[in-house]
């Protein structure tokens, strides 16, 4: 694509791989070039925590604030008790207005990191699609917007048809989630002035469906945007490790484990990852992703540090880079390695290694942790371990065990 655009938010997302898709790119750059323009990204209240699968969209929340735009985060206090059916196989499993409040509640203090929420007219706003949602009258709802969706062009979305094609089962419940996301956009629109939603490229069905709304009840012009889904260069989805999600709340995922992650970029990934999660320039990105040899692992220590500093604080980042270089370097233990506490009593007559490995989150299950021991990649106190039966009682911890799985992944087993 050759467009060549006049915002500055618009050019920020095509130079840097932000952008996917977008419904009229002439149209939205003149309303970004004509004055603020507020733009919503929703976000499921479904785990305790936003992972970094969330983070792309994030910094594109980030970004629209820093070219002088306003975003809204749309929690959905509302429709995660319906479930987003979107490219899953199975149903997800309803959660109560409890568990949705407190999952809010964790999502908030990582959005607070990225954007600053004040009443400016450039300040971030967060709202809760229950505002709206819980209120409504079935039989209204179905007659005043129900009667603009046609059921064949639901069928043929994306989402429902490769649900369908595989023969599982679409819950009326969920077929209503297409309907209520395009709601929301329409009352955001009416109620906040909101013009453009933006997210993850497998929205692309729900975006349109929300315009197409709009247009028909308000007959106002809104926008779509779209980035791309990402993946690492093996071809796996961006966010998950062996060991799980890489959570952004730091009390699910110590910032040392998550400079970690960043850290372990693969080569081919660094420029790219740069560009997206930090806000050194584009040249300084560049530079540093066509690095090669032993130099493209400072590159790769800069994007732990970036990214950790944005998330964490510049001293969690410090620190962590600390850590790393005293593990790694020097063979040592470090003061921020992911630690293991164990009382006596947890420990009784003793405890297998390879449950020490798996606590640990050194390894997702028994079976891996004996797997890892018999290839010769589990450590302790940096000597190979080659036995699988090897037992740990108290006295042996007297001092901490320094565990490790491979040469990047580490932790510490004490007594407490």
């Amino acid at each position: 694509m050759t467009y060549h655009p006049k915002s500055e938010f618009i050019r920020i997302m095509m130079e840097r791989g932000f952008l996917a898709d977008c419904t009229d790119y002439q149209g939205l750059d003149d309303a970004f070039s004509e004055g603020v323009v507020p733009a919503y990204i929703g976000y499921d209240a479904t785990a305790q925590s936003l992972h970094v699968g969330h983070l792309m969209n994030i910094m594109v929340l980030r970004w629209l604030q820093k070219t002088g735009h306003k975003p809204i985060t749309l929690m959905g206090g509302g429709t995660t008790k319906v479930g987003d059916p979107s490219f899953r196989s199975d149903e997800r499993p309803l959660l109560g207005p409890e568990q949705i409040d407190a999952n809010i509640n964790g999502m908030q203090q990582v959005f607070a990191k990225y954007l600053s929420y004040d009443d400016s007219d450039t300040g971030a706003m967060m709202l809760n699609n229950a505002e709206w949602l819980d209120q409504l009258n079935y039989l209204e709802f179905l007659r005043d917007i129900g009667k603009h969706f046609s059921v064949n062009r639901m069928l043929s979305f994306e989402s429902v048809k490769s649900r369908l094609d595989r023969e599982q089962s679409l819950s009326f419940l969920e077929f209503n989630y297409m309907i209520l996301q395009a709601y929301d956009f329409l009352e955001l629109n009416r109620r906040y002035g909101c013009v453009l939603q933006m997210g993850g490229s497998d929205q692309w069905g729900n975006i349109v469906n929300g315009i197409d709304l709009t247009r028909r009840v308000l007959d106002n012009q809104i926008f779509g945007l779209t980035t791309p889904l990402l993946t690492t260069s093996d071809g796996r989805k961006m966010g998950k490790s062996q060991g799980g999600a890489i959570w952004l709340n730091g009390d699910m995922l110590s910032p040392y484990e998550f400079w970690q992650f960043w850290r372990n970029t693969t080569d081919a990934d660094t420029g790219k990852f740069l560009k997206i999660f930090t806000e050194l320039s584009v040249e300084e990105c560049d530079r540093l992703g066509s690095l090669g040899g032993s130099e493209i692992n400072e590159a790769k220590i800069i994007l732990a540090n970036e990214v950790t500093t944005l998330l964490h604080g510049a001293a969690a980042a410090e620190a962590a880079a600390a850590t790393a270089k005293e593990v790694f370097e020097k063979g040592g233990v470090g003061d921020d390695l992911p630690t293991l506490t164990l009382s006596a009593d947890e420990i009784g007559d003793g405890v297998s290694i390879v449950q020490l490995i798996v606590k640990s989150g050194l390894a997702g299950t028994g079976k891996a942790a004996k797997r890892l021991i018999a290839e010769g990649g589990a450590k302790m106190n940096d000597a190979p371990l080659t036995d699988a039966g090897t037992m740990i009682s108290t006295a042996d911890l007297a001092e901490p065990i320094k565990l490790s799985a491979g040469k990047k992944r580490h932790a510490l087993v004490q007594l407490g």
